[in-house]
């Protein structure tokens, strides 16, 4: 927990809910432990949706669907959504949720390693949710810059590591060392990247935006 749990709590009791199909996709995802975008992101991630307006979402981390399904909602224009998953069981999963929620035609899912399947991508994007392989954000970065669209947006998820981010290293368990080294690495690449103009905040498990400038 980042911030005091009291006033998640309460930030959360502010919300004002999802549709009944998201609530169940992310019920079953809470009950079979599959990670998913939390609360508050997704009060944070209306908001931007609503600002952006994007007409080309790509997103890097499908799981099960449910911020394919979330975007493709919550998004105030018609958008093309691409997600990309590597996980091989939940690929089925997502396909069927999105078969359920009659947005076949709208999302096109991607199944393999986003390191090799970026660089075939084309076109441009008005917004790029980045929440797959932790440890690979900062190698993604060329790429997504590539195809994100002046005046787009980057928003990756799980940034500040359960408030891991801040710790020495050799305060973080061995199994974790080279995901904390790269992420303080990526989020030291968008603050100070030329290109960009990028804030990170204390949302969820942490969400960097970053807005690429026209």
């Amino acid at each position: 927990m980042i911030v005091d749990e009291r006033l998640v709590t309460y930030m959360n009791s502010l919300d004002t809910g999802n549709t009944v199909f998201l609530d169940r996709i992310e019920q079953e995802a809470l009950r079979d432990f599959v990670p998913i975008i939390r609360k508050e992101t997704q009060q944070f991630l209306k908001q931007l949706l609503a600002m952006q307006r994007p007409a080309r979402i790509l997103e890097i981390g499908t799981a099960i669907g449910f911020s394919a399904l979330f975007m493709a909602e919550y998004n105030p224009a018609p958008c093309e959504i691409i997600t990309i998953e590597n996980y091989q069981k939940r690929i089925p999963v997502a396909r069927e949720n999105f078969k359920a929620a009659g947005r076949e035609a709208q999302i096109t899912l991607l199944e393999g390693d986003a390191a090799e399947l970026l660089p075939g991508l084309e076109g441009a994007f008005d917004f790029i949710f980045l929440d797959g392989a932790k440890g690979q954000y900062l190698f993604f970065l060329p790429e997504l810059l590539r195809l994100l669209t002046c005046g787009g947006v980057l928003a990756a998820d799980n940034v500040l590591r359960e408030g891991e981010i801040v710790e020495s290293r050799f305060a973080v368990p061995r199994r974790n060392r080279t995901i904390h080294k790269r992420m303080r690495a990526y989020l030291y690449e968008i603050t100070h990247h030329k290109q960009l103009i990028s804030t990170v905040l204390p949302i969820g498990d942490g969400l960097s935006v970053s807005y690429k400038k026209e």
